[in-house]
Formats: C-alpha cells, structure tokens, sequence
C-alpha cells in the first residue's frame, strides 16, 4: 500500500483518532436518535465499537443519554472459530460497559429457524447456493439485523446506523459509498437504501487497511478482549500465514481473510478455514468440517451431474419446469434434494459433527453444527409438509449420533406404521407410485377429525398431478409435447386425466 493515502499522515495518528472521537461525540449528543452498530468481530467493526467506546467514555455520565445497540448476527454455520471469539466478545463487552456505566448494549441475533441454512438445505432441499440462487444471505445475515432495526425505528421513530464500511474494501464500496455520498442530509449521515427512517454513518470511511490494523495494535481494547488474539485469528485465516501492517501492491495482507459461513459455495473454496487448519496443527479438527463443506459444492461437471441425480426433477411445488437449450437438447429444470439425498446430507452431517466433537479441543466442546430446534423444523417439514411419514430425522440421529433423540413424539397415523409403509414400497410399481399413495394416505388421515374438509380435494389433486408420473423420461414428453401445444410460458401444469373431485372416493 502507498504509505501517502493512510489518514494518519496529515496530523497524525493521536491527533486523527481524537479528530475521530470528538466527530463521534458531536453526532452522539446532536440528537436522540439511538445508534445500532453492526459488529462481526472482525477488525474493521471492532474498531468501530472500540472509537465509540472511546468517545463515549470521555463524556459526563449525564450527558450518555440515549443506548447505543451492538448487533451481531450468527448465521448459525459460522466458522467455529470466529463464533467463538465473537461470542466471548460480545459477553465481554456487555459486562464492562455495564461496569464503566456506558450505554452501550450486546444484541447477538440469529436468524428465524425456518431461515437457517440446514432448516433449508436440508428440510425443504434447496441446492447449495450458487450466486444465480442466493438463498442464504438475505435469510441468515441481513434479514435479523434489519428487523431489529426497524423495530428500533418504529419504537423510535428514526435510527442511525453505524458501520465499519470503508472505501478502500473494494472498488464496488467505493462507489457505493460516494452515490450515498452525495446524498447525505446532514453532515456524515448518509440514507439507507433499504431501510426507511435509518441514516448511515461511516467513521473509518477514508482508512486504509493498514490504517485499521495500526489503530488496533496501537491502542487496547477497552471490553479486554485481545487485539493481538484477533491479529493472530488473521494471520492463521492468511494463506501465507502473515499479516504485514505495511505491503506493497504484490503483498497480500490480512484484509484477503474472509471469515464466514463454513458451508459458503459461494467461494470457490474456503480459504479462511484452509488456511486455520494449514497454518495451526491445534485446527486440524475442523478438517472434517471442511471435507463436509467440499462435498456439498459443485462446481466440475461430474459434480453438477451429481448434483442433478440427486435432485428431483419437480420444483418445490410439485410442478415441472421444461426448459430447451441449444447445447443440451430439452431438457427439465431439477428442483429441490429428493428424499433420499436430504436424508443422505443429514446422516453425512451429524457424521460430521460427531467426528469434530471428539477432536476438537475442550473449549470447543460439545459443539452442535446444527441445533435441535433446527432438526424438530426438518421433522416438521418432511413428515407434514411433504409427507413423508417415515419420521426418518429420529432414525437418522440414534443411528448416527449413538444417543437417543433428544425432541418430544410426534403425532403419527397408526394406520402408516412401518409395517405398512413397507408393503406399500414392495407392491407399489416404482418410486413415485409409493410416493402418491403414501401421500393420498397421509393426507387424508390429517384431514379425518377435521370438522371442515374443503382443502382436502384440492391437495388430493395437487398430490395425484404432482406423481401421476411413469418416470423422468415420461415427464419430459409429457412437458415437450405440451410445450408445442402451447408455446408459451415454461411453467407447466401437467395433470393424468380431467377428473372431477366428486369423482374421486375418499380414502377412508
């Protein structure tokens, strides 16, 4: 980095960082807008909250009237590692601001059990995310921060939100930046975009890299959670294992670690965790971890192909997606991991983390890559939503975890026990003949004691379009032909024959 752009030349470091704290002091006291920080534990927002702290402090008791709100948001898949030290920071943080009486408040959020990655992936069997279906950012990361947010402005009626966004990130921030820039209302505030009634407020907006780094190591963190320690988690995420305040443009620095989610199939590969564990003999437990990680991304053809057979070829809502393509030849869009392949993802995940359980250190103890809460959603989903009756999720975690399933019975037809189920599977001509009478079994079971029974027919007949089927292949004529009748849209309902609900006899 050319040494002429850090901020601290022009008055120096001491003189920037209280230019810094008393700008921070001004914007404080100008209103009673209350101010929410997001806080990931990585350098740039630790510096943040360290300025605020700073600032904060050196102001009277009386004069430290409205709360300052730290939010960090654990996506629940978080690199273990990092979760970790966040965790502790923010306890940390939360006892001494409460001892030094500042107004300065820990908020750890998670997202919504129905928006976590496995309740997804696993549950309702959503391919990994790909940047074409970028399922998981706007559920796990952005949507709990921004619903504390405007909960914060609706009890408030405005917010102020503070970030250790920085121009230099990246030459996409840097433009951001400057469009939000120009229209700033009032001095240092920028609108959010996103967020009604919410300003942004940048301080660190013009620092280098190094900049934030020689701030951190220059002065102590005043929470007691070690700068030098997040350094170190740093340089154990850099591939070369260093991480230089100064470099020249061919240097890589600390602020190429990206810490994140450990499943991301965003990245062509984790390279944080890769580094940890190359770098750190006392990491190597999280090995497996990655190993799960590695299997669950798709990126050569042979993976792709993988991943097609592994899905079904209906969509989520049972309907086919015929799709023509001049390299491939016609060709039907997969949906969501078939029954086999989530039960698959499960045993392979809970493998997983009973292998990282007994290698990882007793700091790290007792770790759960996913929660039960988690599993109880998956249950609820796969046996009511999709009806699979099988209640497979208990199997599943006494056969891989050796231990009894820790959630409550669930209600089950005693009509579709097992023994059923199993001659149903060896009569029935193919996977998706099963698969329709078990439904048509199940659902009119739940609708039995049901006083009112008008929504029975029409799931009777979105369950028969949906499995009517031969095969794949019978499916792909079937949507060709159509296609040619039609010519119109891709989404098409396809239904065995033009029948009548009065027609059908119920299943009782």
């Amino acid at each position: 980095m050319d040494d002429r752009k850090s901020v601290f030349n022009e008055i120096g470091f001491d003189a920037t960082i209280e230019s810094v704290c008393d700008e921070i002091r001004v914007l404080y006291q100008d209103d009673g807008v209350p101010w929410v920080i997001g806080y990931s534990g990585g350098k740039d927002s630790t510096a943040i909250v360290q300025l605020v702290w700073m600032a904060l402090s050196k102001l009277p008791t009386t004069a430290r009237t409205k709360p300052v709100h730290v939010i960090s948001t654990d996506t629940l898949v978080e690199n273990p590692v990092v979760s970790s030290w966040v965790s502790k920071s923010l306890k940390r943080l939360a006892a001494a601001s409460e001892s030094q009486n500042l107004p300065i408040k820990a908020h750890p959020l998670t997202p919504d059990v129905t928006d976590t990655y496995w309740v997804n992936l696993i549950g309702k069997g959503y391919p990994a995310p790909r940047n074409k279906f970028r399922w998981c950012t706007e559920r796990m990361k952005i949507k709990p921060s921004n619903t504390f947010i405007r909960e914060t402005v609706k009890a408030n009626g405005e917010a102020i939100l503070v970030l250790g966004t920085r121009k230099a990130e990246s030459s996409r921030r840097h433009a951001t930046m400057n469009r939000h820039e120009a229209k700033r209302v009032r001095e240092r505030l920028s609108p959010n975009s996103r967020l009604t009634n919410c300003m942004v407020y940048t301080p660190v907006e013009d620092w280098q890299n190094d900049d934030v780094w020689q701030f951190l190591m220059q002065t102590e963190n005043p929470w007691g959670h070690s700068n030098k320690d997040l350094l170190g988690m740093y340089r154990g995420a850099s591939e070369d294992g260093e991480c230089p305040l100064v470099v020249d443009d061919t240097t890589p620095s600390c602020g190429n670690s990206r810490f994140g989610c450990w499943t991301c199939t965003l990245v062509d590969q984790d390279k944080s965790m890769t580094a940890m564990i190359q770098n750190d003999v006392e990491k190597e437990w999280m090995e497996p971890m990655l190993d799960f990680r590695n299997k669950l991304d798709f990126r050569s053809d042979e993976d792709r192909l993988r991943d097609r057979s592994n899905r079904d070829f209906r969509r989520l809502t049972g309907k086919i997606t015929f799709q023509e393509s001049s390299v491939d030849g016609p060709k039907l869009v997969h949906g969501p991991y078939t029954q086999e392949a989530r039960s698959y993802w499960l045993r392979e995940l809970l493998n997983t983390q009973k292998i990282v359980n007994e290698l990882a250190p007793k700091e790290m103890e007792h770790l759960d890559l996913i929660q039960l809460e988690e599993l109880e959603e998956i249950r609820r989903i796969w046996v009511m939503d999709k009806h699979e009756v099988e209640d497979l999720v208990p199997k599943i975690y006494e056969e891989e975890l050796g231990t009894p399933y820790p959630g409550p019975p669930i209600h089950r037809s005693a009509s579709l026990g097992t023994e059923t189920l199993d001659i149903l599977k060896d009569i029935a001509e193919s996977d998706l003949s099963y698969e329709m009478v078990r439904n048509l079994l199940d659902a009119e079971e739940r609708y039995r004691t049901q006083a009112k029974r008008r929504n029975l027919f029409p799931e009777l007949e979105q369950i028969i379009e949906s499995c009517f089927y031969d095969s794949e292949a019978d499916a792909l004529t079937r949507a060709q032909e159509q296609h040619e009748i039609k010519q119109g849209p891709h989404e098409i309902e396809t239904s065995p024959v033009s029948i009548t609900m009065n027609q059908l006899p119920l299943l009782d």
